[in-house]
């Protein structure tokens, strides 16, 4: 006999019959609430529903405990079919307007519909046997959400929520979700004073406030030296260009949703870039490129412009203007898996830098694509090579590749054990072909080269949100936008104090003093609260002897040092990078 028991469901379908005894619940409470859809999600579930007022926390509490007088009664699940023009009317008659609409697009002139007693919903199921299944859940949050995701259709409300088959495993998600909310980049950024985003600005755009800007700039610096090291020039190009250019790279034709709009200057139309490749290209073109200069790999920080729909805007991780750490390498086929091999290895370096696990997935061929299938498979098949000489670990995103050639995707994994978009490798057989993007080879004829698309860390916004998130803003000392603070014990060693903020600076430490008028208790504390790696405390011993009494954050009083050795410890432990 089948077990039935919570734990042998699938989660999907338990998380699915949760969604829909919340609605449930909803419609007991509020009758006047129109349904919408309630899926399963990654995490748990949600149901959108049009209601006449938001709902409010205090709501929540009530439907939850709804859900569990419907849990309690244990009333089965009973699928039924039904002819759509049936369900229509059966559905109009209850006011159930978005349930008409989705079954007018339904294929099927049948459509199942789920019972639980009086409730009735549209759906294609599974779900458990009854509701009495449904042990361990909670509900989280309210959000707005249009109808369809269409910004021109009514706002919705969402109610989200979470179930799992056993309480630990609950326990631990919401645990989960507490850290989640105390490491939130957006309220660790307003803290810390490193961003801002304003509505008069523009949404899904990010101002670097000057905290902000030192972490940015020593993820710049640092780039933009590793990759010198690896055989990288540094380019720039304009952030506009002309439509025409757009059409021929496909971009106009199969990413036009995520394109501005036009602007008109001297009666020809521009767009702000949504990529940099096209403009690397037309500089490869300048000249005539043998196969002896290839590989050519070029690489920028360049800042691009995407339309995000509203609803899907969150912070630094899902912005409209944004900066890659972009690179394009122009090589001959031969040369095609040693670059990606060198690629995989670079971001590999980052993520063991950074402190993050990462997962890695082979993203395939999409339904929508361009170019031959035979290129497509050379270039899949150099991802796969690659990945396996190195003997990385690796799953296969079928269908999950761009218009324009197959990719690797790294997921980063943070501290408390979410993922989050990483470094992605692409090989591209296409914008070569549309742009005649050739070298001479030793035959002296020419030949299509290859280009590999790549970034090792992603944008700078979302990279630098995750890191926040992954810190909760606790930067190592190579990151930390103030790195040292001198707390004189009182105005006596103020001079001597700006002495050593000086020397540190030479040294290329970023260091503050506190001179404020304040016991050094609450100076220390202040510093803690900051996240500042070192507090250097001087009082009128350290300025008789020449020295500092040291604190280093998460490991508290280190005692006396003489400057020098102190310093040369600081900077020690920047160049490090540990």
């Amino acid at each position: 006999m089948k077990n039935n028991t919570a734990e042998h469901i699938d989660l999907d379908t338990y998380r699915h019959s949760a969604s829909h005894i919340m609605a449930c619940a909803v419609k007991r409470l509020f009758p006047e609430a129109k349904m919408a859809i309630g899926p399963s999600i990654e995490d748990g579930f949600y149901y959108d529903f049009d209601v006449p007022r938001s709902f409010a926390p205090e709501d929540l509490e009530k439907i939850e405990a709804e859900m569990a007088r419907i849990v309690k009664e244990n009333v089965p699940f009973e699928r039924q079919e039904m002819d759509r023009d049936e369900a229509s009317r059966f559905f109009a008659s209850r006011g159930e307007s978005y349930k008409v609409e989705l079954i007018a697009d339904l294929p099927d002139q049948k459509v199942t519909i789920y019972k639980n007693g009086d409730f009735v919903d549209l759906c294609r199921g599974p779900h458990v046997s009854s509701t009495g299944q449904l042990k361990q859940y909670k509900l989280l949050s309210v959000a707005g959400a249009y109808w369809r995701g269409d910004e021109k259709k009514k706002m919705l409300q969402r109610i989200y929520g979470t179930a799992f088959h056993d309480k630990q495993a609950l326990d631990g998600y919401l645990h989960k979700l507490e850290e989640a909310k105390k490491r939130d980049h957006r309220k660790l950024g307003k803290e810390l004073d490193l961003f801002s985003m304003h509505e008069e600005g523009g949404a899904g755009l990010i101002y670097w406030h000057p905290k902000g800007a030192k972490i940015r700039n020593a993820i710049e610096t640092f780039w933009r030296e590793l990759h010198y090291q690896n055989g990288y020039d540094i380019v720039y190009i304009p952030h506009i260009a002309k439509v025409d250019l757009w059409k021929k790279s496909g971009h106009w034709d199969f990413y036009q949703e995520n394109l501005y709009s036009p602007m008109d200057i001297d009666g020809q139309q521009y767009i702000v870039k949504p990529m940099n490749c096209p403009g690397h290209i037309l500089m490869y073109k300048t000249q005539l490129r043998s196969y002896r200069d290839l590989p050519i790999r070029w690489g920028e920080l360049g800042t691009v412009y995407r339309y995000e729909k509203s609803g899907v805007l969150h912070g630094m991780m899902r912005v409209r203007g944004f900066t890659q750490d972009d690179a394009h390498i122009f090589c001959r086929p031969d040369q095609l898996k040693d670059e990606i091999t060198s690629v995989v290895k670079l971001a590999q370096y980052m993520m063991q830098l950074f402190g993050f696990a990462y997962e890695v997935a082979l993203s395939t061929r999409p339904e929508k694509f361009v170019g031959s299938e035979e290129n497509w498979e050379r270039a899949t098949t150099a991802l796969k090579d690659a990945l396996d000489t190195l003997g990385v670990p690796y799953s296969v995103d079928p269908g999950a590749g761009v218009f324009y050639g197959p990719k690797i995707d790294v997921k980063m994994i943070d501290a408390i054990g979410r993922g989050w978009q990483g470094p992605t490798i692409q090989v591209d057989f296409n914008l070569p072909q549309r742009f005649d993007v050739t070298y001479i080879g030793e035959d002296g004829k020419e030949h299509q080269a290859v280009m590999v698309h790549r970034t090792v860390l992603g944008s700078m916004e979302r990279f630098i949100g995750v890191l926040i998130e992954h810190y909760a803003g606790d930067f190592p000392l190579w990151l930390a936008p103030v790195q040292v603070k001198i707390l004189p014990i009182s105005d006596n060693q103020k001079v001597y104090a700006e002495q050593i903020c000086d020397i540190l600076r030479k040294h290329a430490v970023t260091a503050v003093v506190d001179g404020r008028n304040e016991k050094i208790g609450f100076k220390i504390r202040e510093a803690e609260v900051e996240k500042v790696p070192y507090a250097l405390i001087v009082g009128a011993k350290e300025v008789e002897q020449q020295g500092v009494s040291v604190r280093r954050r998460k490991k508290g009083d280190l005692g006396f040092m003489k400057l020098d050795d102190c310093v040369n410890r600081i900077a020690e432990e920047i160049q490090k990078k540990s």
